[in-house]
């Protein structure tokens, strides 16, 4: 029976009507504060700012987080700042809107990034918990949390005028009992200001209504936001210890050239009200931000071993060493991790054994459904290396149901001729030039207009996402970055956690290996080769059907924790698995809002400046609605998302 599982610390309350002239929309879970004509006076710094508030808990009142990050968007907005707020974001929401706050930051300014929910420490790693975790399950806390290390390299980008503030209205208080409770260690980028409202091991209190720390930075800044923010935070500090009797000991780090000021003038009349209101309310109470189990240390870990025991997934287990690194179940943890790689690496049943040399042609439309997209490099002169690794056994093929009469003009059978061009390499499967309706009227506007494309140049594309062994041997020859340890359990899942750019890595060292001219397919030839020569919002039909696609409510198999082994599903009628479900899959162009003026010849439309690429084919975490044909997505080109893989191109003359 689980005893109450409750890790992480609840920001506070802080509900205020501002009657400034910020304009708030709503987009979903997320509003953006409007800023003024009066941004920053006497400066030409542009402030950008990502504010983020998440209070889902049974342990609190709905809205407490998600109030304190509206009032500290608001009084942002009013000091200048260009401000988006996101409430009870998701995990994929969280590392969406850091994204877009990387690609903001890109052109020049200070950047200001404010949490308030749940968090935890780790070892040396503070992680900061999303909406919809289950808080009885330490192991997704630790494979789901957005660690500040995300949160530090969105804000890496060089630019003009650079400064990082991080605010964390969080605990820093560590449910694992036997990892190292210390003073957070990442390396602290330079030009970076972070405050912390616990010191490490510690939690952050609550008052009647609102965040002990949040309500006090509140009131320091719309007194005085033209003071250096040195002053304003050893102000709060001071505040909040003694709010709280010295039980919560706020801290902070920073590595600063110069001074930083929220505002060059006084506060304005919206953040004096509210400073003299917050003044006025006392604290009656305080209590801790997140109640901690009660159990020992020893019966702790119990209970999170107990959660995972029967999992056959190798994150669940990492995720305990990482809590765990001495535990008592450290050694079994370690034997269940390389029994379940040993499982993933050995050949399904029944499958022919890897060859190096091409496959000779299929003899039937079922048999022949092969390629694996590749990336976008030019060719080298160099003769073939040798391949550092074997290739993985290419999985059976499943019955797919019989898709709508086709409206491609190239012929709708499987790919013939399926090839490797070496052991480690992805299996390619050929498409001839062909065309296809590219789009839809009936999704987001970004599909709008439905459009004819003529896909001029045949091509190969791969049969499968790139697979962690593919990826691995890359990282054996010292050309790609290693994957994290989370998402690299199994040798024939899909690669992911990778950036556009780790992706180009890759492309390079594969056309280097192989002598061939590897590249990310276009966002033309990627929806041609995902429709399979056919007109349905899926390739198999107007509806879901269970089989085709691993996602959200599409049926078994799926785990929330990650995506399945390349082949589980049924490949489409050209023979490729997975262009709907799994991970979402990194393309060559820039991204642009509609297909206006998009090119008709399926070549690749990019942008001077681009540095928000398309993605495609959603993942296992969305539902139906994604899988899609037409769906299309964007994402900065430099940052790491746990959903994103990838898929190669080969260019054929």
């Amino acid at each position: 029976m689980w005893r109450k599982f409750l890790l992480v610390c609840i920001a506070g309350v802080l509900h205020v009507s501002w009657t400034d002239a910020n304009a708030v929309t709503q987009a979903g879970s997320s509003a953006i504060l409007q800023t003024t004509a009066r941004s920053v006076e006497g400066t030409a710094e542009r402030r950008v700012a990502l504010v983020i508030g998440n209070s889902d808990s049974a342990a609190t009142s709905p809205g407490n987080a998600i109030n304190d990050a509206r009032s500290m968007g608001a009084l942002l907005a009013s000091l200048g700042f260009e401000v988006n707020v996101l409430t009870d974001g998701t995990p994929q929401q969280m590392q969406q809107a850091l994204a877009a706050f990387h690609t903001r930051l890109a052109s020049g300014g200070v950047g200001l990034f404010y949490f308030a929910g749940h968090g935890l420490q780790v070892g040396n790693e503070t992680i900061l918990v999303p909406e919809g975790i289950d808080a009885r399950s330490p192991a997704s806390l630790l494979v789901n949390g957005i660690g500040l290390s995300s949160v530090l390299a969105a804000m890496s980008a060089p630019r003009v005028h650079k400064a990082n503030v991080v605010i964390l209205d969080t605990c820093l208080e560590n449910p694992f009992h036997s990892a190292d409770t210390q003073k957070p260690g990442l390396p602290l980028p330079q030009q970076t200001f972070i405050a912390y409202a616990s010191a490490p091991g510690g939690f952050a209190a609550d008052g009647l209504s609102h965040g002990v720390y949040t309500r006090a930075l509140l009131r320091a800044l719309g007194n005085a936001p033209e003071r250096d923010i040195d002053g304003i935070i050893r102000d709060v500090e001071r505040a909040v210890r003694a709010d709280t009797g010295d039980k919560q000991r706020p801290w902070s780090v920073s590595s600063l050239a110069g001074n930083f000021r929220f505002a060059r003038y006084p506060g304005n009349a919206v953040a004096s009200q509210q400073s003299a209101e917050l003044a006025s309310a006392a604290i009656v109470s305080v209590r801790s931000r997140g109640i901690m189990p009660k159990d020992s240390s020893e019966q702790y870990e119990l209970t999170f071993w107990d959660s995972i025991k029967n999992s056959n997934y190798a994150s669940d287990y990492q995720a305990y060493l990482k809590a765990y690194p001495d535990g008592r179940f450290a050694a079994l943890a370690k034997a269940r991790i390389e029994r379940l790689q040993a499982a993933a690496s050995a050949p399904p049943p029944g499958a022919a054994p890897a060859i190096a040399a091409p496959a000779p042609p299929a003899a039937s439309k079922a048999q022949a459904a092969a390629a694996q997209p590749g990336h976008a490099v030019v060719a080298s002169s160099a003769a073939p290396a040798p391949a550092p690794a074997p290739a993985p056994a290419t999985p059976p093929t499943p019955v797919a149901a019989a898709p709508k009469a086709p409206v491609n003009s190239a012929a709708n059978s499987s790919a013939v001729g399926e090839s490797k061009d070496c052991a480690a390499c992805p299996v390619m499967v050929p498409r001839p030039a062909g065309s296809f309706t590219m789009g839809s009227n009936a999704g987001d506007i970004s599909e709008r207009p439905p459009h004819h494309v003529a896909v001029g140049a045949p091509f190969a594309i791969g049969k499968y996402a790139v697979t962690v062994e593919q990826w691995n041997a890359c990282v054996t020859a010292n050309a790609c970055p290693k994957l994290s340890s989370e998402n690299a359990t199994g040798t024939k899942a899909p690669a992911r956690d990778l950036s556009w750019d780790d992706v180009q890595q890759y492309l390079k060292w594969l056309s280097k290996a192989t002598g061939k001219p590897y590249r990310l397919p276009t966002e033309a030839e990627w929806e041609y080769a995902a429709r399979g020569g056919t007109s349905t919002p899926y390739w198999w039909g107007d509806q879901m059907r269970k089989g085709n696609a691993n996602c959200k409510g599409c049926g078994d198999p799926w785990h929330e924790t990650g995506p399945e082994n390349v082949g589980t599903f049924a490949a489409n009628p050209y023979g490729l698995y997975d262009m709907g479900g799994n991970v979402w899959q990194w393309v060559s162009d820039c991204w642009h809002s509609s297909y206006k003026d998009a090119p008709a010849d399926g070549r690749i439309w990019d942008a001077s400046g681009c540095n928000m690429r398309v993605i495609r084919g959603g993942s296992w975490l969305e539902g139906a609605d994604y899988m899609l044909a037409s769906t299309r997505f964007k994402y900065s080109e430099s940052v790491r998302q746990s959903q994103n893989g990838f898929r190669v191109v080969k260019d054929l003359k």
